[in-house]
Order: structure tokens, then C-alpha cells, then sequence
């Protein structure tokens, strides 16, 4: 018996899961800053959809859209109010498919 092995990378599994976007309402909101702290700084590298990013200010944004809802803005920035996270609202966000 042969079995087939497969490789698999982690894009191609992150590429089949579906976002529906809340237009107009971001499930995540920046403060408002002149500069951003070391951790809000942090997130435009650390977010795995790398959902923010510096502006020309030198200022963090936030485009929600591809959120994975991972949490990991939340432990960084959320204590401190960098952040403002909530749940999408229900039928909005990510649905992830295993298949």
C-alpha cells in the first residue's frame, strides 16, 4: 500500500478561510496617538494577518478586514488602551475552513 504525503504550508491553509466584513463598523479601534507605544509599535510586526501598519505620521493604523481574531493585540495592548477589541458582530469576521 502507498500512501501519498502531501505538503502542505500554512498560506495555502490561511488562503480557504472566508472574512465578511462589517463595513463602516472595525471590530478593532487605535487610540488616538502622536506616537505609538513600544507595544502598539510592536503589533505591525507581530500581527500574524498583519493588520497594522505605521502611516505617514508615524502613527499606527489598523485595517481590520483580515483579521484573524488570534488575540494577539489583545494581550499586547489591550490592558494599556492602546486598543479598543471587541467580537464582530455575529454573521462579521472570520469563518476558518479545515478542509
Amino acid at each position: 500500500m502507498t500512501v501519498a504525503v502531501t505538503n502542505i504550508r500554512v498560506e495555502d491553509k490561511l488562503y480557504q478561510n472566508r472574512y465578511v466584513v462589517d463595513a463602516g463598523r472595525p471590530h478593532i479601534r487605535v487610540r488616538p496617538h502622536d506616537w505609538p507605544s513600544v507595544n502598539l509599535y510592536a503589533l505591525t510586526s507581530v500581527c500574524p494577518a498583519k493588520c497594522y501598519e505605521l502611516n505617514d505620521q508615524g502613527q499606527v493604523e489598523v485595517i481590520a478586514d483580515g483579521c484573524m481574531e488570534c488575540g494577539t493585540c489583545r494581550v499586547l495592548c489591550e490592558a494599556s488602551g492602546d486598543i479598543e477589541w471587541n467580537y464582530p458582530r455575529g454573521g462579521f469576521g472570520v469563518l476558518f475552513k479545515f478542509g
